[in-house]
């Protein structure tokens, strides 16, 4: 179909996704938190109305848990005789929305500012459902394609059930080509296909030198502390550089993308006069080389410590694994190191908390080129660029790993500074305008072979 009448098409459907996305976000699906396990089913069948809303068939809200949580949407509109099925997905649960105070706005009342729709779930990731309605209803009768429409409810809890939800509904699942909208692109103006993606390990790192606090006078200077041996640990993972000391992680080259130095300042919002870590490119060190970080830590409170010696002391250590590797090595290598480094015979207890697999994408075929093709037009000639994401979504893994001879596009509405998240996300309208009309190209051409 030409063109511009698609992009006529998404132009005029515009304002009633829109609405539908505000609609969506008011809607407090917070998968993390129990208390709002009511408004998470609440989004799930307002998902399911949206789609009973455009004559999908077999629209069910699902789960694979005996307890009826984590909901999940399931619809479809059957493919024409002899074209391929696409299946869509995204997700309607949302991180929690944290301290009210350092959003600039209600974090549930979508607020537009400076082009943005601001709101938890505006961007991460209730414009992706927003966007397979917006390509769904741009395309109306002529809609070449089978769509399954797949919209996840416990995607920001670790995805737990996916697997089997993915086993119990595989033959519906079952698609030629998945398209899986929860991702970034590289840059406003500049689209992108997520090709490979960051696995992660999670332990909880238990460090024990006494079985009871005492005096820091009495036996300072003889008995080692909890935290001082914790902390000297802890010191072990990194050389000076920045660089992972674990040995045996995997690492690997990346695409060849200039990510300037000042840009990549600005969006980190790493402090003026800090000094960036590691070796090697810079994409290379967010999307291809293993990160470890202390991202949370149980000792003490200096208001109101005690001039004692610290029995035992605790931290969760995040680490980010390179496409190549797995998760069994990578906490077998992290284990053997922490066993190794642990000063002064304490006792130490390592305790997983979760693990995701890494992904790479084959990002070849005739699938991808008509991604290619689609975000080319839709961007106004600018390419897109194959990137990979220093984070992790570990479902991907297990769609690739359930539907084989699928091709995955991993495409996103997320931009550097969406905020996902973090307080103030916000969906940049012009950048969601895009890919509404490059999914809806997309369609099209996998219609057209």
């Amino acid at each position: 179909m030409d063109v511009d009448e698609l992009r006529t098409r998404v132009t005029a459907e515009l304002p009633r996704v829109r609405q539908d996305l505000e609609d969506l976000v008011r809607i407090e699906s917070v998968s993390a938190d129990p208390a709002r396990a009511a408004e998470v089913r609440r989004s799930a069948e307002a998902v399911a109305e949206l789609f009973r809303a455009e004559a999908f068939e077999d629209v069910a809200v699902v789960s694979a848990r005996e307890d009826g949580g984590a909901p999940a949407v399931l619809a479809r509109k059957p493919a024409p005789e002899g074209r391929p099925t696409v299946l869509l997905y995204a997700h309607h649960d949302v991180q929690p929305e944290n301290d009210h105070a350092e959003w600039d706005s209600p974090p549930f009342e979508p607020t537009e500012r400076d082009g943005r729709l601001h709101a938890r779930g505006a961007a991460d990731d209730k414009a992706g459902i927003a966007a397979h309605l917006a390509a769904v209803r741009a395309l109306g009768d002529d809609l070449g394609v089978g769509v399954t429409m797949f919209v996840e409810g416990e995607e920001e809890v670790g995805s737990d059930t996916l697997p089997a939800l993915l086993e119990q509904h595989a033959e519906f699942l079952r698609a030629d080509v998945i398209v899986i909208a929860d991702s970034s692109n590289w840059d406003i103006g500049v689209p992108a296909l997520t090709t490979s993606l960051r696995g992660l390990v999670r332990v909880d790192v238990t460090v024990r030198t006494l079985t009871h606090a005492v005096h820091s006078g009495m036996w300072g200077g003889l008995v080692p502390d909890a935290l001082m041996t914790l902390a000297r640990l802890v010191a072990t993972l990194h050389d000076d550089a920045g660089d992972v000391t674990v040995a045996g992680l995997h690492a690997g080259p990346a695409a060849d993308v200039d990510y300037p130095e000042d840009r990549l300042r600005a969006e980190s919002g790493i402090a003026p006069g800090v000094d960036l870590i590691g070796t090697g490119t810079a994409v290379e060190r967010l999307w291809t080389k293993p990160a470890l970080t202390v991202t949370g830590l149980d000792a003490p409170q200096v208001d109101g410590a005690s001039n004692t010696l610290t029995a035992v002391a605790r931290a969760k250590l995040s680490l980010r694994i390179a496409p190549g590797d797995t998760t069994a090595n990578a906490l077998a290598c992290l284990r053997r190191h922490l066993e190794e480094h642990v000063a002064w015979g304490a006792e130490l207890s390592v305790d997983v908390v979760d693990t995701g697999e890494a992904t790479s994408i084959d990002a070849t075929g005739p699938a991808y080129d008509a991604a290619r093709r689609a975000f080319t037009e839709a961007w106004d000639g600018t390419e897109p660029i194959d990137m990979g994401v220093g984070g992790s979504i570990p479902f991907i893994a297990e769609f690739l790993r359930t539907f084989p001879d699928a091709s995955v596009l991993v495409t996103g509405v997320e931009d550097p500074d969406t905020r996902a998240h973090g307080a103030n996300e916000g969906l940049h309208l012009a950048e969601f305008e895009r890919v509404c009309l490059a999914e809806t190209l997309l369609l099209d051409l996998l219609a057209d072979g």
